[in-house]
């Protein structure tokens, strides 16, 4: 399979009408198109050390959630980070693509794996609409049994391997919860409208961690990184899938981890 065929093939099960407007994914790099795929690696971002890693392992194809070009660049030159990496890309032969809030968006994608992460039941949609599908991003179902918020803070930092979690509790059980992976500061009211019972994301601001649970809903940042990085393990599967399905043998497929970010 070639990378370009890779690529259409997973754009058509990730479609880019489930993208926010502002969004940059895609096909990123890409210095042969035609070029047989040798191997896939797949991390949440594409870091240097990620660049590296999957050179050093034999993978022409470095297949992420956050886009390698999301701003944008002015210049290709040594003097930045993202330069560094494009021009290493092009010049190992090396691709990258990424699917962003598509991702987030398609069934099975970054919220799917992020409820199925806290064992939530009856999973439904919801959130503030941003694509041209109407589809909603966030999900939102009940835990199998109530708890107090700091269980709940406990039991998401081990479900999600997380070295810590910010927890502003709100004085009630915990039943239903609504989750949306990386920055969901932008839908901690869709939630409250959504009747949840505590909000679960990686990045949400100061002053809602002070007001939100007094309005009656507990708020868990759990980290961008470790609300997120679960989908790799999708990627891996829905890549073996396609290959299976296309009836070629299956390049190899690493799964990289490169958080930066850690607790002490």
């Amino acid at each position: 399979m070639t990378i370009i065929e890779f690529y259409n093939t997973l754009d058509a099960r990730i479609p880019r009408s489930l993208s926010c407007p502002w969004d940059n994914d895609g096909l990123a790099v890409c210095p042969d198109k035609n070029a047989p795929v040798t191997g896939i690696y797949i991390a949440l971002d594409a870091t240097e050390a990620a660049v590296e890693a999957a050179r050093s392992q034999d993978c022409n194809v470095i297949l992420t959630h956050h886009p390698l070009l999301f701003r944008g660049i002015k210049a290709v030159c040594d003097e930045t980070t993202v330069s560094r990496k494009v021009i290493e890309l092009i010049q190992k032969g090396m691709s990258a693509m990424s699917f962003h809030t598509r991702l987030d968006t398609v069934d099975g994608g970054v919220n799917d794996t992020l409820a199925a992460c806290l064992d939530l039941a009856d999973v439904t949609s919801f959130g503030d609409c941003d694509n041209p599908e109407g589809k909603e991003m966030g999900r939102i179902g009940y835990l199998h049994e109530p708890m107090s918020a700091k269980d709940f803070a406990a039991f998401v930092k081990e479900r999600l391997h997380a070295p810590s979690v910010v927890c502003a509790p709100a004085d009630k059980p915990i039943h239903r919860v609504a989750v949306l992976g990386g920055g969901g500061d932008g839908d901690v009211s869709a939630a409250m409208r959504a009747g949840a019972d505590a909000y679960v994301t990686g990045e949400l601001k100061y002053h809602q961690l002070c007001d939100i649970p007094f309005e009656g809903m507990t708020l868990v940042e759990a980290g961008h990184y470790h609300t997120e990085f679960p989908v790799c393990t999708v990627l891996a599967a829905m890549v073996k899938d396609i290959y299976a399905k296309a009836g070629e043998t299956v390049p190899p497929v690493i799964i990289g981890e490169h958080c930066t970010v850690f607790a002490v």
